[in-house]
């Protein structure tokens, strides 16, 4: 308003319109020269400006002093990051301490945590749960409502330890040679306290927001999400209802000491478990039967192991391709450029399932035969025997239509399959690569990290499938990865894990970045 009342002056004696408010070759120069401390005079010599007429030098000031306390007061300065990363690391290290392995979970500890901590700041904070020792925290600071809220994610369970596995304890976070060592430091307590630090952080400097900013703590992700992501949208939507969601799933990829890329994921696949049975007549071992019912097993899971189920790319995976082949070398480009070429594509996907399987995954619905049980004694021919199998779906598998296929890739009457229950998630669409969302984290990539932004199809699962089943467009993001880590034994699931405190520190800062410039008021969408 103050702009436009100071713009009219100008107009009458200058011709110009109401939409040269809109036009950034108008306004940019006269942002770009104020933040620069320019004498304003100098504006009007602006190379984008010399088709203008010159300025009245009685509008001049007018304008100034109506324009830029509002620009001012919407640019946010930036936080101490030495005294960031010192209290980053403190909460981190108290967090990774908490042995909330899920089974059993017990996230009560960390929930507890985290509202002491917020509401010792007045932070707005909540403790919701469908059972007390697995409890979800809800965060908010709240905007003028111009936009719709963004909604911050990280899970506080983590998956089992053995810790005759670990070199340091699993649970002491222990620091050493520039790594922090212990089980949730990057699935998913690395996400967990980089929210922390952006609420914090927000709620000190008073950030202007046209957006609430929603914090999820949420229990259950690692298999048991009845307690989490599931009860909150059953019983409690209204709380973490938001536009936009970013929680963990991407990554910044890193070979040789070299960052190469970043991930961030905007679909992934769906869990399914499927069971093979086999059954014939039982009998005595030393009389073998063709009807044994291991043998038609046994064929059965060779038949689908070697079944390759048909590729199909959708928005994300292309996409993918696409820029992996615009900065890899020449080799590795041709492959990805011509992976739905029909006369290449044979060749290159046999590639993949040898040397990248990951892609080949990410190409297709994959299925892995992971646990067979038959048999009780060394004599005895079982008159039934039994195969599981992992199913990771891609979005838009028909699940029954995938079933009869693999009856028909197995060929045996002896041999019944079954879709069983097991925990899973919706199966959407891919998240909007065109939104204000994406474009700002492919900016907050390069300005941190100077790589181009891949979107991705996880071909593991999320939370965030349940989110996107809603409408919410939903980004995966996460630190720097050394791809080296894994063949090491360190990563998520992994025997043993750890992040290099480099890239922590990195992570928060880049999480800042994205959320205050899509939230902070004053920015046009």
């Amino acid at each position: 308003m103050r702009f436009k009342l100071a713009f009219a002056a100008y107009n009458a004696g200058t011709g110009r319109t109401e939409a040269d408010l809109q036009d950034p070759l108008f306004i940019s120069p006269l942002l770009a020269l104020r933040a620069r401390g320019r004498n304003s005079s100098l504006i009007t010599h602006h190379s984008s400006l010399r088709t203008l007429p010159p300025l009245p030098a009685c509008i001049v000031p007018i304008l100034l002093l109506f324009l830029f306390p509002s620009i001012l007061a919407a640019q946010t300065s930036q936080p101490d990051w030495t005294k960031v990363e010192d209290e980053t690391m403190r909460h981190f290290q108290a967090l990774l301490r908490m042995d909330t392995s899920d089974p059993p979970g017990n996230e009560a500890p960390a929930a507890e945590y985290l509202k002491t901590v917020l509401e010792r700041e007045g932070i707005e904070a909540k403790i919701l749960s469908l059972d007390s020792k697995r409890p979800n925290l809800v965060a908010r600071l709240r905007g003028n409502g111009k936009k719709r809220p963004i909604l911050i994610m990280g899970h506080t369970d983590v998956v089992s330890v053995d810790p005759a596995k670990w070199t340091h304890p699993p649970f002491s976070a222990t620091r050493e040679g520039g790594y922090v060592y212990g089980r949730g430091a990057i699935d998913d307590k690395d996400n967990v306290v980089a929210c922390l630090m952006v609420m914090l952080l927000l709620k000190r400097m008073n950030v202007p927001l046209d957006r609430d900013v929603i914090f999820l703590a949420e229990a259950g992700e690692e298999g048991s999400y009845q307690y989490g992501i599931d009860f909150m949208m059953k019983q409690h939507w209204p709380e973490i209802d938001a536009e936009y969601c970013f929680a963990e799933g991407g990554t910044i990829v890193s070979t040789g000491g070299k960052v190469r890329h970043a991930e961030i994921q905007t679909s992934e696949k769906i869990p399914y478990r499927v069971k093979l049975t086999a059954r014939g007549p039982a009998g005595h071992g030393s009389v073998p039967l063709r009807s044994n019912a291991i043998v038609h097993l046994s064929q059965a899971v060779g038949r689908v192991a070697a079944w390759q189920t048909p590729m199909r790319l959708n928005d994300t995976t292309r996409a993918y391709f696409e820029r992996l082949a615009a900065i890899s070398p020449p080799e590795e480009s041709a492959r990805y450029k011509n992976v739905a070429n029909t006369e290449k594509t044979a060749a290159i996907q046999e590639y993949f399932a040898v040397k990248e399987p990951h892609h080949h995954s990410m190409l297709r619905t994959s299925i892995s035969p992971n646990m067979i049980t038959g048999g009780y004694r060394v004599n005895v021919i079982p008159s039934q025997a039994e195969a599981t199998l992992d199913v990771r779906a891609l979005p838009d598998e028909d699940i029954s239509h995938l079933l009869a296929e693999i009856g028909k890739v197995i060929n045996d009457p002896a041999v019944e399959v079954t879709k069983v229950e097991r925990l899973t998630r919706p199966a959407t669409k891919p998240s909007r690569l065109d939104t204000e969302a994406f474009r700002l984290t492919e900016e907050a990539v390069k300005r941190h990290y100077g790589v181009v932004t891949l979107p991705t199809m996880s071909t593991g699962a999320t939370d965030m499938s349940f989110l996107r089943a809603r409408g919410v467009e939903c980004y995966g993001i996460g630190p720097m990865r050394d791809v080296e880590d894994g063949p090491k034994g360190f990563g998520a699931h992994s025997d043993q894990e750890r992040i290099l405190e480099e890239a922590l520190h990195k992570f928060v800062r880049f999480h800042w970045d994205i959320v205050v410039n899509l939230a902070k008021a004053g920015v046009p969408q």
